[in-house]
């Protein structure tokens, strides 16, 4: 019984994919708070798409120096981008999350290491179960010193892997669309939903054992 109890988790695990969809498509609440923490000139952003944005806003919120991380969507072609238009992979859009950082705490080279150390760097569109272009690994750089740090740590990482390759495209960010709010903090909200337990948490806790000069007090 115990083995069939295992068997049953994973296969719930692995048939509901992040970001399952609910009737709730109003992304207000944070949106108000991505324009808030905009005007705040203490703090800089970066953008970050790896997989479920659950699981990534949940890692980079854990990280010292993190004043928030709003998941939404970044990478695409096409305007206003909703989860069910995005989750078809037809809008060229990746589950991606804002990430709010004081750059006195924690420097945007910190912030790549957490997103390569957090991941499965050499899956292709895609991370754990969740898989499709929508969440694909995307690095954006907002400038040419952004840009050399984290070609910098993929070339590190490449030989490392060898023969293996990073599988995260580089990319000149241009926008940032908040998604809607009942997707933000949601691994927090619903710790005991089935993917969470199985995919999310077991992520943010491998990540805390290897970076735990990085995790803030309270977690």
């Amino acid at each position: 019984m115990k083995n069939r109890g295992i068997v049953l988790f994973l296969i719930l695990a692995f048939t509901i994919s992040c970001g399952q969809s609910q009737n709730q498509t109003s992304n207000q609440a944070a949106s108000l708070t991505s324009k808030k923490l905009s005007k705040d000139k203490s703090l800089n952003r970066a953008y970050f798409a790896s997989g479920c944005f659950w699981c990534v806003e949940a890692i980079y919120e854990s990280v010292k120096g993190v004043e928030e991380s709003i998941s939404g969507y970044a990478g695409g072609h096409s305007k206003n981008p909703t989860y069910e238009a995005s989750n078809t992979g037809r809008t060229g859009h990746a589950e991606a999350v804002e990430v709010f950082y004081n750059p006195g705490e924690v420097s945007f080279a910190t912030l790549v290491d957490v997103y390569f150390g957090s991941q499965n760097v050499t899956q292709v569109n895609g991370q754990g179960p969740d898989r499709g272009s929508q969440y694909r690994s995307i690095i954006f750089y907002q400038n040419e010193e952004e840009k050399q740090i984290i070609e910098s740590k993929i070339e590190s990482l490449n030989k490392q892997l060898a023969p293996e390759k990073v599988a995260a495209e580089v990319m000149a960010f241009e926008q940032f669309w908040v998604g809607e709010d009942y997707h933000q903090n949601y691994e927090r909200l619903h710790p005991n939903q089935g993917y969470i337990r199985a995919v999310s948490i077991p992520r943010l806790n491998r990540f805390k054992e290897k970076f735990p000069e990085l995790i803030k007090d309270d977690h």
